[in-house]
């Protein structure tokens, strides 16, 4: 069995060096590593494999909360989050620093990806907050690990990828991830303030002074992205709407906010829908590789030789998780988030299965890790878009976001020994399995 594990990663390692495109790679691991040790008709297995993981009923929210979120790309959201939460930061300490972190929270419960949340937010707080003199490393850390919440607060893309590769249910999985988001957010925060009351003379002088009318109206500024919060997930949570219906009245309410903003085209929205095809090209190539190279691994034995060999170790639960976050962490390195989790879900989901783990915390865990690897050198995947934004060399933005790298390191911990923080909706709304 050593052989065959070997070969498997050395095919992944040789595949992955050549450049091919990670989904064609999984799908070359797999038809390889059967060839070399299994006689069997590997075409037929790879026809059912790609109908079966293709044709799910809950891959119909992938492509629909992508193009939401190419749809929104095109808006001015990130300006009206910018106006409205203005009022309500300025007296806290950091003052506009905590808009990079609430933007991305709001954007992220309609956004659905890291990516499209740092982009969006990013390409307006950071000019408007280094315009106004803040302190650039502050200002790009907090963007950076902010960011990453549009992997964890629901709608998230990669939650579906997960809940589809995993077979747990899509609408737990979003309410599993809500409080924790929430609690991220609120640590990012309370660093925020924390450096800012140290750092006192490393913050411009630019306290604005609003009066509650004013604070009020800015909420008009805000009323958009709490609309379409409302309508996709409130309609999910209430039972009104399934995450696949959800996310078509998140496109809908997409449209009609860029129709009234009046940024919608037929050339904007059909950048979007291209931008959304090739996105889901992609992704949908990543779980079909995943899904077959899982089938072929569990064909070689791989799966059961590794659980056993890991409970020959006699770790306790607690111990197995530290090691597959230490292992993580390290992987978080060399590859970006979703191959992370494609790589290596047929393998780590039954041993935490296995050890007693609830599958939806361990997506939560898994979304925190890959949280990670957005802004870790020299992949992280949020520090090329700020890279983008800002011109910045990419080993200044990665020490800026150390800070929020450990917070979020952190936090994965507590979650571990505090798993109810990510159970408790899912079991308060739907119930105890």
């Amino acid at each position: 069995m050593t052989i065959v594990i070997l070969t498997v990663v050395g095919l992944l390692a040789l595949v992955l060096a050549l450049g091919v495109w990670v989904g064609m790679s999984l799908f070359a691991v797999g038809i390889g590593s059967l060839w070399i040790f299994r006689d069997m008709p590997i075409e037929r297995m790879l026809a059912q494999n790609l109908w079966n993981s293709t044709t799910s009923m809950e891959l119909l929210a992938l492509p629909l909360f992508i193009l939401m979120a190419e749809i929104l790309f095109r808006t001015r959201l990130a300006e009206k989050l910018f106006a409205g939460l203005t009022p309500w930061t300025t007296n806290l300490p950091g003052r506009l620093l905590h808009v990079n972190v609430l933007g991305c929270s709001l954007f992220a419960a309609v956004s659905g990806s890291s990516a499209a949340t740092t982009v969006t937010v990013g390409r307006i707080t950071l000019k408007e907050l280094l315009a106004r003199g803040y302190d650039k490393r502050i200002v790009m850390g907090s963007l950076a690990g902010a960011g990453t919440l549009g992997f964890l607060i629901p709608p998230s893309v990669i939650m579906i990828i997960y809940g589809v590769l995993a077979e747990q249910s899509i609408l737990r999985m979003f309410l599993a991830g809500l409080l924790p988001g929430i609690a991220l957010a609120l640590c990012y925060m309370v660093y925020v303030g924390g450096w800012s009351l140290v750092h006192a003379d490393r913050l411009p002088d630019d306290r604005m002074r609003f009066t509650w009318g004013q604070r009020l109206w800015a909420l008009a500024d805000l009323l958009p992205v709490a609309l379409l919060i409302l309508f996709v997930l409130g309609s999910m949570y209430a039972g009104l709407a399934t995450p696949t219906e959800g996310a078509a009245m998140g496109v809908l309410g997409a449209v009609l906010l860029s129709a009234a903003q009046r940024t919608l085209s037929p050339g904007s929205l059909f950048e979007a829908l291209m931008a959304a095809v090739r996105t889901t090209s992609m992704i949908g190539l990543i779980i079909a590789g995943a899904v077959f190279v899982s089938t072929a691994m569990a064909f070689l034995g791989i799966p059961r030789f590794v659980a056993q060999s890991v409970g020959a170790m006699e770790l306790s639960p607690i111990a197995l998780i530290l090691v597959l976050l230490l292992l993580y962490v390290l992987l978080g390195c060399v590859l970006e988030g979703l191959s992370i989790i494609v790589m290596t879900l047929p393998i780590t989901l039954p041993l935490v299965v296995q050890a007693g783990f609830d599958p939806i915390w361990f997506g939560v865990f898994l979304i925190l890790v890959v949280e990670l690897a957005q802004i870790t050198p020299p992949v992280g995947f949020n520090l090329f878009v700020i890279q983008g934004i800002t011109g910045e060399k990419l080993g200044a933005i990665a020490a800026a976001t150390v800070p929020f790298f450990f917070i979020t390191l952190a936090f994965t911990v507590f979650v571990v020994f505090v798993p109810e923080l990510a159970l408790f909706l899912p079991n308060l709304v739907m119930g105890s399995r």
